[in-house]
């Protein structure tokens, strides 16, 4: 069985940092591309960062300069550091992996078939 667990999200005051993790397990072959989407309450669930297999990665206009995404080297782990947080970037941030067509944007939500069950990322003071 295919999972995703995400772990890392957490409270933390204005120009914080946090280190998210997706762990992937269950699956027979190499994800071609993983994925950080978040959502907040009445909107719709946005791409944050992703990579592909051949380490090309792709970031939303809100988080570039500021997040890294970033696998291990045996490619089962994905991650987000998250730099400079913003009180913009409380949400529920989900991992996704196995992108099911080609695509130039690896922050298309309907890429993705497999998703995580979330971490809760609150940026406050």
């Amino acid at each position: 069985e295919v999972q995703l667990v995400e772990s890392g999200g957490g409270l933390v005051q204005p120009g914080g940092s946090l280190r998210l993790s997706c762990t992937a397990s269950g699956f027979t072959y190499r994800s071609n591309c993983m994925g950080w989407f978040r959502q907040t309450p009445g909107k719709e669930r946005e791409g944050v960062a992703a990579i592909n297999v051949d380490g090309r990665t792709d970031y939303s206009d809100s988080v570039k300069g500021r997040f890294t995404v970033s696998q291990d080297n045996g490619k089962t782990t994905l991650y987000l550091q998250m730099n400079s947080l913003e009180p913009d970037d409380t949400a529920m941030y989900y991992c996704a992996a196995v992108c099911e067509r080609p695509s130039r944007s690896l922050l298309l939500q309907d890429l993705y078939k497999f998703w995580g069950q979330g971490t809760q990322v609150t940026v406050s003071s």
